[in-house]
């Protein structure tokens, strides 16, 4: 399929469970939108609105390339339901039962999970400090923060905070006091949990860059393996957002997730605008 236009800048808009984003098919050797564009087009009442951006681009070595922007502009490596989304998309487009999507986090595997469900693989946990990324060596199991949380990286790095009541949690401030956070060189995903059983728990999610959301995918991915690491959990659990729940499967091949996606409109972005 292709959505180039003369007349402006084609977009679609995705969501799954309420995690929403504006997606460019740039496959023909169009150009990425630049920071500040991406921010522009991020405003809910002068633009389009979205948690993320993704871009779709031509691959050699694999079905696409993927790129994600959060709505500051910034880039993000990880984008597990926006991954999702455009792995059903291209499914529907190729009639392809898996794929194999590049992103900045590495190779992803993606298939259709039945039941009009889209299950991705978003590779292994990052579990070094360096890498993650955290300012300097200590216990990413019990980091020297208020509260004991748990560092891990999805491509994207996170902090994880287990508590009795996650919707006591006052997110507004919570989030971007601990986004911000000196241990983190390049800001934080924040995430709230609550234990509900062995294998299912309650997410609260305050991402890096963007806010508070519905639902994240890399988030969900890395409170199942910090729940999971501290022995709360097993390693199959069922995740409860507030836009629906996901599927989380930390198997010895990566992390894999599953759950719903859904294509809302296409829309095109005008020449007026973008001038």
């Amino acid at each position: 399929m292709t959505y180039a236009s003369p007349t402006g800048m084609p977009f679609l808009k995705m969501h799954g469970l309420g995690n929403d984003f504006t997606v460019f098919d740039l496959r023909g050797g169009m150009a990425r939108p630049d920071a500040g564009l991406v921010a522009r087009i991020a405003d809910r009442h002068r633009g389009v609105g979205f948690d993320q951006l993704a871009a779709i681009e031509d691959c050699e070595d694999a079905d696409a390339r993927l790129v994600f922007w959060n709505a500051d502009g910034s880039l993000s490596a990880a984008c597990g339901n926006a991954t999702r989304c455009i792995a059903r998309l291209l499914m529907d487009e190729t009639g392809k039962t898996a794929l194999k999507l590049r992103t900045d986090h590495g190779m992803l595997l993606a298939e259709d999970a039945g039941g009009g469900m889209t299950r991705v693989n978003m590779g292994p946990p990052v579990l070094d400090w360096q890498a993650i990324p955290l300012a300097r060596d200590v216990d990413i199991d019990h980091l020297p923060i208020d509260g004991d949380p748990v560092a891990t990286g999805m491509g994207n790095p996170h902090i994880t905070f287990f508590v009795p009541d996650a919707h006591a949690v006052q997110l507004d401030q919570f989030g971007p006091a601990h986004e911000h956070h000196p241990l983190y060189p390049q800001r934080t995903n924040v995430e709230v949990v609550q234990i509900l059983s062995n294998s299912e728990i309650l997410l609260r999610i305050w991402e890096r860059g963007t806010g508070p959301t519905l639902a994240s995918g890399s988030c969900s991915c890395a409170a199942v393996v910090a729940a999971a690491r501290r022995g709360l959990t097993g390693r199959r659990v069922t995740v409860n957002v507030p836009g629906g729940q996901l599927l989380i499967d930390w198997r010895d091949d990566g992390v894999w997730m599953e759950g719903p996606t859904a294509l809302v409109f296409r829309g095109t972005l005008t020449p007026e605008w973008l001038s």
